[in-house]
């Protein structure tokens, strides 16, 4: 069974950073893709950023410049460093795989994990 376990998450003043980590488990050989997702109360699930498994990212234009994607691919683990918070960041973040083999010779296709809030104050 493939699971994704969140942390990092919680309450920062605006400006601050954050760090979130996601680590999959399940006997994961490789997952081809690995993100994060927001989502706000009352607005839809956006894309944060996703990164690739030969590196290539991918970022939603409200965060550009302010945080980064990053991956350790020998351990499925992938991380997000958010700097320059604002409070418009305050949301449910999700880790997000896709593409997903286990040495047991099973394939999965977008699994996400449970959640971990993230709170920006004024």
């Amino acid at each position: 069974q493939v699971r994704l376990v969140e942390s990092g998450g919680g309450l920062v003043e605006a400006g601050g950073s954050l760090r979130l980590s996601c680590a999959a488990s399940g006997s994961i050989s490789s997952a081809e893709t690995m993100g994060w997702y927001r989502q706000a109360p009352g607005k839809q699930r956006e894309l944060v950023a996703i990164i690739i498994r030969d590196g290539r990212t991918n970022y939603g234009e409200s965060v550009k410049g302010r945080f980064t994607i990053s991956r350790d691919g020998a351990k499925n683990t992938v991380f997000l460093q958010m700097n320059s918070l604002k409070p418009e960041d305050t949301a449910a973040y999700y880790c997000y795989a896709d593409r997903i083999w286990t040495y047991g010779g099973q394939y999965f296709t977008e699994y996400w994990g449970q959640g971990t809030q993230v709170t920006v104050s004024s």
